[in-house]
Formats: C-alpha cells, sequence, structure tokens
C-alpha cells in the first residue's frame, strides 16, 4: 500500500522545506507521494471553484485508492488512534489518499465518495501548515506503529 498526499495550490518555501522533511522520514515506512494540483482561482465563484479543484484532485490519485478527506467536520483523531487507522489501511490493500483542498475547501462531492473524514481539529488553519501537520502526524504514526522512540504520548 502506498500513501498519497494530494493538495491544492503550491507550497511556499518554509512550509516546502517542512513538507519534505516529514514525508522523507515517512518514507523509511513505507511508499509515500505528494500531489500539488493547481488553484481553480478563476473559476468564479467558491462553489466552482471547490467543483474544479475536486476534479482535479480525484484525477491526481490512483484509481480505486481509498479517499481520506480534511474536513472539518470529520473525525479527529489522536495520533495513537490515527496510528491505529494506518495499520487497518495498510492491511485493507489499496493505496490510501489523503485530500487537502485550497481556501475554499474541498468539493462536496468528493467529500462524499471519501471512505473517511478526518478533522484536525477546531481551528482554523491554513491550507499550507494543514499540509505540514498531516505530514506530520502521518510520520508520527508510522513510528508509533513501529515501536519507535519519536512519539512520546502525554
Amino acid at each position: 500500500m502506498a500513501l498519497f498526499l494530494a493538495a491544492v495550490g503550491r507550497l511556499r518555501p518554509f512550509f516546502r522545506e517542512a513538507v519534505d522533511e516529514y514525508l522523507g522520514r515517512l518514507r523509511r515506512y513505507g511508499a509515500v507521494e505528494e500531489r500539488e494540483v493547481r488553484e481553480a482561482g478563476r473559476a468564479g465563484n467558491p462553489v466552482a471553484q471547490r467543483r474544479e479543484e475536486g476534479a482535479r484532485l480525484r484525477d491526481a490519485v490512483p484509481a480505486g485508492a481509498r479517499l481520506v478527506a480534511l474536513d472539518l467536520a470529520g473525525v479527529a483523531w489522536s495520533s495513537e488512534a490515527l496510528a491505529a487507522r494506518l495499520e487497518v489501511w495498510r492491511g485493507a490493500g489499496p493505496d490510501t489518499a489523503f485530500l487537502i483542498g485550497g481556501a475554499e475547501g474541498l468539493d462536496p462531492t468528493l467529500l462524499q465518495q471519501a471512505a473517511e473524514r478526518w478533522s484536525l481539529g477546531p481551528l482554523t488553519l491554513p491550507h499550507e501548515l494543514a499540509r505540514v501537520v498531516v505530514a506530520e502526524q502521518l510520520y508520527r504514526a508510522a513510528t508509533i506503529l513501529a515501536g519507535q522512540p519519536y512519539h512520546k504520548g502525554a
């Protein structure tokens, strides 16, 4: 199973460095790919923008991949719970793709197609920072499963 981190927009250098660091670490535990899709800033309105970006995100991940949508209304897992989910996803076979929308969020159709919705909590985060948090938490989950000392729970 491979993990795909599919996100709308390009990262500024500070965020790019952080995501690259965590994805590089995560690759020690399995295949990981990041895919960026172009923002739809000229779509005319937020609904059209979400629809266009949603189609781009869907096209960026492999057919048959399990979709996990980053969504404020999703489940806010602890790091340990995320590790347990990662273990389930690994055992279930197909690739797993984590979808991060742009400034207007994810298209409702894409949210409906998602097998699961993951919330990073009630805070509003810039989508660039959300990508850093997702990469770090996936790395943390992998270290928990491997029994590595990176994670020091409370």
